[in-house]
């Protein structure tokens, strides 16, 4: 059976027997699984398109890799969505980026230095402020490396560009003759593209800006630019930019100036160091602060010249990818948000629980429909949204042995110690264990229970009792994994309904970013606030 053919419900009414609610048809369940997955529903924008409908055919080539200072999923990460931010920023005209969940500052830092943003970075974690600060140090220290592998790839871009010259004039002046002057005026209605030619199901129709054809202009200009002129201001910029710490004053034996007294030396240094101080603009800054972000937090008391800006957010864990959307849907001053969220099973929800706290923010769930619907996941369903459908095709499989391990821990900690739930989670201990023994006496330190009332030997019982049922575990566990995307959608696509109810939103819409195998959580959340609201 192809998916095509699922149309509805009934179809799908074979996967469980009725009386028994078992699975018993699996193929047919896959089937269902993948049909009800955010890839087959068909409600994603693809990012190709809105980027189109944001800067039109305003291509820019950077020469900067992020591969050069991050590992591979980072900075593919890090390359796409930055891409995406500075062309929501430009449209809307806006240069201040608040980055919620910055971390170390990645995604901070790059669209900083890259795209000349003013970003303010917001983790709640002191150390990670900390990082931010040290990885900009080091940032520095080695973007002059970084700015000569640039200009030889934007050199190699242009060679290439170059081959490819004498065909597309070929083409140009065969299409010139073949034109009448009549077709002007639909060229430059081409060239003027807008949110409004994204896809009509998208409706960006409320959403143009009366200031296009003056950024047409302007875009017009600067590409006329060279891209190593273009590259050379970028990162000049970017040396005057980084905090007062990260600077690197050379010593005046660097300098090939020795016709110069040391007096003249160091004033000269002065002077060019002041000169740059007044040539950073403040647009291209990048502010690490360290506070806890919540549905309530006002921005303006944590950034003093807080001014029309856009959020941001690569992974925010948990309740702060919701608390996110809510804070840009209440403050007039942010004009967009682009969101991608992870960790969905660190979720609060409303109904988990059946507590009457109608007043509470919860993470889950967001939109009135579902909230009226009193819809829950529970944790196993959150835990198993985690999960990736993507690696697990390719080949990267479950690791089975230490899901195991953690299973027949829960089976002696319930059966030994007559604990069945607990606010204490057991962790990564697995990769630093030598043996099951030692992971069971590992995780009962951690959960505070005491290891000496369980001999070696009634440890290894366990384990001989259970070894046995090790594929059914991996089997279950397939299952969990087929299953991820359909709760995905449904935390994902809450996310978007929100956004719909909302009235002062113009645009919303849900866009794949990353490669699901580089990076699972791939879905950003995208809103862009109504014309009234600029």
């Amino acid at each position: 059976m192809k998916i095509k053919h699922l149309k509805d419900d009934d179809a799908f009414s074979n996967v469980f027997c009725e009386n028994s609610k078992k699975l018993i048809d699996v193929h047919l369940f896959a089937l269902a699984a993948k049909f009800y997955s955010l890839s087959n529903l068909g409600v994603c924008t693809p990012l190709e398109d809105i980027l189109e409908a944001l800067r039109g055919d305003n291509q820019g080539i950077t020469g900067i890799k992020t591969d050069e200072f991050m590992n591979n999923k980072k900075s593919h990460e890090v390359q796409v969505m930055s891409e995406l931010v500075d062309s929501i920023a430009n449209y809307c005209g806006i240069k201040q980026v608040i980055d919620i969940g910055s971390g170390k500052g990645y995604l901070s830092s790059f669209l900083s230095m890259q795209y000349n943003l003013k970003v303010y970075g917001i983790d709640s974690s002191n150390t990670n402020t900390k990082g931010a600060h040290e990885r900009n140090r080091k940032l520095k220290k080695h973007w002059r490396a970084y700015q000569s592998r640039g200009r030889a790839n934007l050199k190699s871009q242009r060679l290439e560009k170059a081959n490819d010259r004498p065909v597309e004039s070929e083409i140009k002046c065969k299409a010139i003759n073949e034109k009448t002057l009549n077709n002007d005026n639909s060229l430059q209605n081409q060239d003027q593209v807008t949110i409004q030619d994204l896809v009509p199901s998208c409706g960006f129709t409320e959403i143009a800006t009366s200031e296009t054809s003056k950024q047409t202009e302007v875009d017009l200009v600067a590409q006329t630019q060279s891209d190593e002129s273009k590259l050379s201001e970028e990162v000049l910029a970017v040396l005057d930019v980084l905090p007062a710490d990260a600077v690197e004053v050379f010593s005046s034996s660097q300098c090939n100036c020795g016709e110069l007294c040391e007096e003249e030396k160091a004033q000269r240094k002065m002077a060019s160091l002041k000169a740059k101080a007044n040539k950073s603009s403040e647009s291209n800054l990048y502010f690490p602060l360290t506070s806890c972000i919540t549905a309530e937090t006002e921005l303006s008391d944590i950034i003093t010249d807080l001014e029309d800006c856009m959020m941001v957010g690569l992974h925010t864990c948990g309740d702060l990818a919701a608390n996110t959307l809510r804070i840009f849907t209440a403050k007039p001053e942010i004009k967009a948000v682009c969101s991608v969220g992870c960790c969905y099973h660190l979720l609060s929800e409303q109904f988990e629980n059946q507590e009457d706290c109608p007043e509470e923010v919860w993470g889950f769930p967001m939109c009135q429909y579902l909230k009226d619907k009193g819809w829950c996941c529970g944790r196993n369903a959150r835990m198993s949204a985690c999960l990736a459908l993507e690696r697990v095709a390719v080949g990267q499989m479950l690791p089975t042995e230490s899901l195991f391990y953690r299973a027949v821990l829960q089976v002696i900690i319930e059966e030994i110690y007559g604990v069945t739930k607990s606010d204490r989670h057991v962790g990564k201990i697995f990769s630093k264990s030598s043996s099951f023994i030692d992971y069971v006496r590992k995780s009962l330190k951690k959960l505070e229970l005491d290891d000496s009332k369980l001999p070696d030997s009634c440890i290894m019982d366990y384990y001989e009792k259970y070894k046995h049922r090790m594929n059914e575990l991996e089997a279950f566990n397939m299952l969990k994994v087929v299953l991820a995307p359909c709760i995905e959608v449904l935390i994902l696509l809450d996310r978007l309904c929100y956004l719909k109810e909302q009235d002062n939103i113009a645009w919303s819409g849900l866009v794949k970013l990353f490669d699901p195998v580089k990076s699972p959580r791939c879905y950003a959340v995208i809103a862009l606030k109504k014309q009234s609201c600029f």
